[in-house]
């Protein structure tokens, strides 16, 4: 089941928090990049983020993946996804961001950066048709590329 998680429940921040702490190493060590800035949020940046985050839970209400966005008028930036390690290629990630597409369905573009050397996020991303817009790098020798989906309707 997917919801709207509320920041303002200290529990979910908690599950949110304890999430990013296992999924995103995972992808530090992908892309060679241990100073991912989920790894360094605290649970008031995650509260304070201004991000809309929604979660994927099981029926005993576990959160097993999460997606957050930032919406800036017809414009949607996936800022943050996250699946629990032990869930990996179970359909959660692709679950969180086909709720976004549709919940967010008269936005005019979609954003998302990810790791270039994170063939399971960049795989994902293009299934769903976003294409890479441009490449920057975050570190030496490290580098992020941003994808674009526009909106046809």
């Amino acid at each position: 089941m997917i919801a709207k998680l509320s920041l303002e429940d200290r529990d979910i921040v908690r599950q949110i928090w304890s999430l990013q702490h296992m999924a995103y190493p995972l992808e530090a060590k992908l892309i060679g990049f241990s100073e991912l800035p989920p790894l360094q949020d605290t649970f008031d940046t995650i509260r304070n983020s201004g991000e809309t985050f929604y979660g994927f839970m099981n029926e005993d209400e576990d959160l097993l993946g999460a997606i957050a966005i930032e919406k800036e008028a017809e414009t949607i930036t996936i800022a943050r996804m996250m699946v629990h390690p032990a869930h990996f290629r179970k359909g959660i990630a692709g679950a969180l961001v086909r709720h976004v597409l549709e919940t967010h369905a008269n936005a005019s573009v979609y954003i998302v950066s990810t790791g270039t050397r994170n063939a399971p996020a960049v795989s994902l991303y293009t299934k769903f048709g976003f294409a890479p817009d441009h490449v920057f790098e975050v570190a030496p020798g490290v580098e992020l590329t941003e994808f674009h989906l526009r909106n046809p309707f």
